[in-house]
């Protein structure tokens, strides 16, 4: 049996050397320890000996048993730290590699165009607001000298949220010039109020049911139609040179009288008409006029004392003049190719 032991404990040494994984570890032990292991069997022969040699015989056969037990812990401390420096050698950073620099974003076209124009504003004196989207209807029409009945108000045009028509989301930002006008009171007011707008337009190169608009409004004694035209020329100017080309046309609007629209020329064709502009080489940018009395004596100023002129802008339209856009949709999109060129 000393014979048996011994080889049983120098197979054991050899095998667990040999060991490269936990795995190979743990079938050595249950293959040599277990109930049914080599040394188990040995054991369970110790019956047979006599009553000087059990003794020796089992002192000898545990000795063997703790030598394989340290044997395999020891094996096991070494296949795990062998491990760890296998993981650490695989993930180590190299300091010297070259780094790679990270992808930034930038601003949007649109919101480059936006910044333009409030650093022109604030260079003339107007104070940058900002105002609710969801909006009253007696602000987004009523105050604005829009009736019941007006088209503008129909449920084909705006996105009412109460069935009443009394909760909207806004058409313009023109509601910003009677909270500006209740908020600030008394006049000069010079205001300038970017924000998103919703009608409900068809998506196609110029229209998209969701849009950008700026409304501006001035306030004060003496203001003229002279002064309007002065100061939207300067903005277009300010934002696509001072070659740019525009023009004035008569036009209507609720809240303000005598009122026109703005164009800008074409970048496209300059003029000559192409699909951008719809044969008609101009392209529509913002309508305006000066404020209607009605407007004004709804706020709690005297028509007879001061004026002012509003106008609103299209933002989506000013980007696309500014950086010769030629389809709306390429704004809303989010395609990296378009977005990267800026």
């Amino acid at each position: 049996m000393r014979e048996q032991l011994e080889q049983i404990k120098a197979k054991a040494m050899q095998a667990l050397q040999e060991a490269k994984e936990s795995s190979e570890l743990e079938a050595l032990r249950v293959s040599l320890l277990g109930k049914k292991g080599e040394l188990t069997g040995v054991l369970k022969m110790m019956g047979k000996l006599s009553a000087e040699e059990r003794p020796v015989m089992g002192q000898l056969a545990n000795n063997v048993r703790a030598a394989i037990e340290a044997r395999l812990e020891q094996r096991k401390a070494e296949l795990a730290a062998a491990a760890l420096e296998a993981k650490l050698k695989a993930e180590a950073l190299d300091v010297t590699v070259p780094g790679e620099a990270p992808a930034l974003g930038h601003k949007h076209p649109m919101y480059i165009a936006l910044d333009e124009v409030k650093e022109i504003a604030i260079g003339m004196g107007f104070q940058i607001l900002e105002g609710p989207e969801v909006e009253l209807a007696d602000y987004n029409f009523t105050k604005l000298n829009t009736e019941e009945g007006h088209p503008a108000r129909d449920w084909s045009d705006t996105f009412y949220i109460k069935e009443d028509s009394s909760v909207l989301l806004r058409t313009q930002t023109s509601p910003m010039q009677i909270r500006a006008m209740e908020a600030i009171g008394h006049p000069p007011i010079r205001i300038l109020a970017p924000g998103r707008v919703y009608r409900k337009d068809e998506v196609d190169a110029t229209h998209s049911p969701m849009f950008h608009q700026i409304e501006g409004l001035v306030i004060d004694k003496g203001i003229t139609m002279a002064d309007l035209k002065g100061t939207l020329e300067t903005f277009v100017k300010g934002l696509y040179g001072e070659d740019s080309v525009v023009r004035f046309r008569p036009h209507h609007f609720p809240f303000t009288e005598p009122s026109c629209e703005l164009d800008v020329q074409c970048f496209k064709c300059k003029g000559a008409g192409c699909p951008t502009c719809k044969g008609e080489g101009w392209i529509e940018l913002l309508g305006a006029g000066m404020v209607h009395p009605k407007v004004l004596e709804g706020c709690g100023i005297d028509p007879n004392v001061y004026s002012g002129f509003a106008f609103g802008i299209g933002l989506e339209r000013m980007a696309m003049r500014r950086f010769q856009i030629s389809d709306l949709r390429l704004i809303f999109e989010n395609d990296v190719r378009f977005l990267r060129q800026f």
